[in-house]
């Protein structure tokens, strides 16, 4: 159905069926994007990311989709990374604040309402437009590993395994049949792998594979790439 455009403008204006086109559209800009997956395992959680290299001018470290917000959390995008950007900015402020004005890191799930609370003002004012991107926020506090996703309403979901952008459906559908609880980190990021193989129809440049994690003693960091590598390889066989 085509949206009647005296509905399709504003995002301040309900359709008559309750719906907000400009927020919709938003997440097809989260389809388009990269396909990210996330899960928990026993003492963390994993986020990898397809950085989608469009050509071999690029180079892949230039291209960023997981970021650390504080030591305890991290996220990865999809959609709009320009937009991303303005979240991550704000997520860490917020991280500070609360260490600064409490003496204690904040709780996951307290940063990832901050988050939402400041994308859903983003749907009720005049002039402005939703972000148009996606969040995978994996992190650890004293509740143990947290991974939620954000949606571009504004809207927030905890997880045991997760996926946004292109590729969600089948890496879901994957996770569905294969996730199981209490996982060591190297069957997580295998799982995970092959999750993101099969968002992307069995399609990964090992190059584009970012991993990223957070356990309980360790500060969220990325992989090095030839970490990642290997990885891949016992994920894919070799391809």
């Amino acid at each position: 159905m085509q949206p009647n455009v005296a509905y399709d403008r504003a995002i301040t204006v309900f359709s008559p069926d309750g719906r907000l086109f400009q927020v919709e559209y938003a997440r097809e800009a989260v389809k388009r994007g990269t396909t990210t997956v996330g899960l928990k395992y026993k003492n963390g959680a994993v986020l990898i990311v397809d950085k989608r290299i469009t050509s071999h001018l690029i180079e892949p470290q230039s291209i960023e989709k997981i970021f650390e917000i504080d030591d305890h959390v991290g996220c990865a995008s999809s959609g709009l990374v320009a937009d991303a950007r303005v979240l991550i900015d704000r997520a860490r402020l917020d991280a500070q604040i609360n260490e600064i004005t409490y003496n204690e890191k904040i709780q996951v799930k307290t940063l990832v309402k901050k988050i939402c609370d400041f994308k859903q003002t983003y749907t009720q004012y005049g002039g402005v437009r939703p972000f148009g991107t996606a969040l995978l926020v994996a992190g650890i506090d004293d509740t143990g590993p947290r991974l939620f996703a954000t949606d571009p309403s504004g809207a927030l979901m905890e997880y045991k395994a997760s996926s946004e952008g292109a590729g969600r459906d089948a890496a879901m559908a994957y996770f569905e049949k294969h996730y199981k609880e209490n996982m060591s980190r190297d069957e997580a990021i295998i799982l995970g792998i092959k999750a993101l193989s099969q968002g992307n129809n069995g399609k990964v440049n090992p190059e584009a594979i970012e991993i990223g994690l957070v356990e309980k003693g360790v500060k969220f960091h990325k992989l090095p790439p030839e970490e990642t590598l290997e990885y891949v390889k016992k994920a894919l066989g070799g391809k």
